[in-house]
């Protein structure tokens, strides 16, 4: 017995031992406070540590927010994240689509390995990753592409006729055999290269009035189909994540003017509002599914910029729920966990709608009744806002990833939600 119990002490202190060496082999660093950081570091302030998924050497953007970037592994190689690198610097996302060659790549978020999917020539744009196929949908010009994330076989899915002339691809279906997307009219081109500035031609676009049509594409038969068509600007399409048939789309514009958020059955064709503005000033905006398709979430301001909410509509029987935030807390985006039972947002500076004192943070939300318990898990104040970090949950539900420029070009990061037990 006791030499089994000494066997089992030294099997444990050796375990420690190693446990220790491993953690002191991470830098506490303020995040940001030097250019570059190691590779993987413990933000100072919130103890969490944080590890670089890109290259320091590009410039590296993951995908917006409501925009699924991952695909599972097939065994235990790793789930895989898709994401845009370039050799061009673009600081902002509040500049209109500067004309940046950039290209699809692909991350292991086991082994950190990377991978480059595309080499075009050309401007690329999609964000559109299929799970079960495996591959990912983007457009250059006129023509949408699809690519695999194993082998790189790229093949051609449509081409759009002459007839339109400025499509571009949003959304793929739960059941991944339809493509979602829109087209407008041509003065919308110009109205966006006379006014660059997402302050500008945001009111503008929305003041003129342009006929916005959302199509769908089949992509085993090659055909399109149009949905929905309206003089208000249609924008932030994304389909159900478990409804084939169901698609959410916006009326874009300045958000105290528009009833934004809206669904439609792709076979019935008949738009339903998902939230009636109740006051003057009110907002909401920077809507997204929940995993089980059964919940719109999106931030609620009643009014704008004075009260705060993390808030969701039960799409079948549109019943509100509502999680109050601080002023602080409040957050440009916001995301769900896989299990649903947390959130994340990436925060935002003092010049945003919530005029936030100290909002520059990563956090993690735990709804409790009907407010909110906030985790900070990256300190953001090196971080330039005007490029928005953008949160996701990795597929385990263990890492919020985000991108951020705070060691000077934008680079994706993930940072873990559990603390870690540093050595005294």
């Amino acid at each position: 017995m006791k030499i089994k119990f000494l066997s089992q002490f030294y099997i444990l202190f050796f375990i420690v031992i190693l446990f220790t060496s491993c953690t002191k082999k991470i830098p506490v660093i303020e995040t940001g406070s030097q250019k570059p950081m190691p590779e993987k570091w413990v933000d100072a302030s919130t103890k969490h540590k944080i590890v670089r998924l890109s290259s320091i050497e590009t410039d590296n953007r993951s995908f917006y927010f409501h925009n699924n970037p991952f695909i599972p592994e097939l065994k235990n190689e790793g789930d895989l994240m898709v994401y845009y690198s370039s050799k061009q610097k673009r600081p902002s996302d509040r500049i209109f689509k500067e004309k940046i060659l950039k290209q699809l790549f692909v991350v292991n978020l086991k082994t950190f390995e990377t991978k480059q999917l595309t080499n075009h020539q050309n401007i690329i744009a999609g964000e559109i990753v299929a799970k079960k196929r495996r591959e990912v949908f983007y457009q250059t010009q006129d023509t949408i592409f699809a690519v695999n994330v194993d082998n790189q076989n790229t093949r051609i899915v449509f081409i759009f006729p002459d007839s339109i002339k400025r499509a571009g691809i949003s959304s793929l279906n739960a059941d991944e055999t339809l493509i979602a997307g829109s087209f407008s009219d041509d003065l919308k081109d110009s109205i966006l290269r006379n006014n660059p500035n997402k302050s500008d031609y945001f009111k503008i676009i929305y003041e003129a009035k342009l006929k916005h049509t959302i199509f769908v594409i089949d992509i085993e038969k090659g055909t399109i189909e149009y949905i929905l068509s309206d003089n208000a600007w249609l924008n932030h399409i994304q389909f159900s994540p478990t409804d084939p048939y169901l698609l959410m789309f916006c009326h874009e514009g300045p958000w105290h003017l528009v009833d934004r958020i809206w669904t439609i059955n792709i076979k019935e064709k008949k738009p339903r509002l998902m939230h009636k503005r109740s006051v003057k000033n009110e907002i909401a905006g920077h809507e997204f599914f929940s995993c089980d398709g059964k919940t719109i979430w999106f931030d609620l301001q009643i009014p704008r910029s004075k009260t705060f909410y993390l808030a969701g509509v039960n799409i079948e029987s549109g019943q509100l729920r509502k999680y109050s935030l601080k002023r602080d807390e409040w957050s440009i985006h916001y995301n769900i966990s896989p299990n649903q039972k947390l959130f994340t947002g990436d925060g935002g500076d003092s010049s945003q709608v919530a005029k936030a004192k100290n909002g520059q943070w990563i956090y993690l939300f735990t709804p409790k009744g009907d407010s909110i318990i906030s985790e900070k898990l990256v300190n953001m104040k090196f971080h330039d806002y005007s490029l928005e970090p953008n949160v996701h949950f990795s597929p385990d539900g263990k890492w919020v990833i985000f991108r951020a420029n705070f060691e000077g070009s934008s680079q994706v990061y993930a940072v873990k939600i559990h603390k870690e037990i540093l050595p005294h």
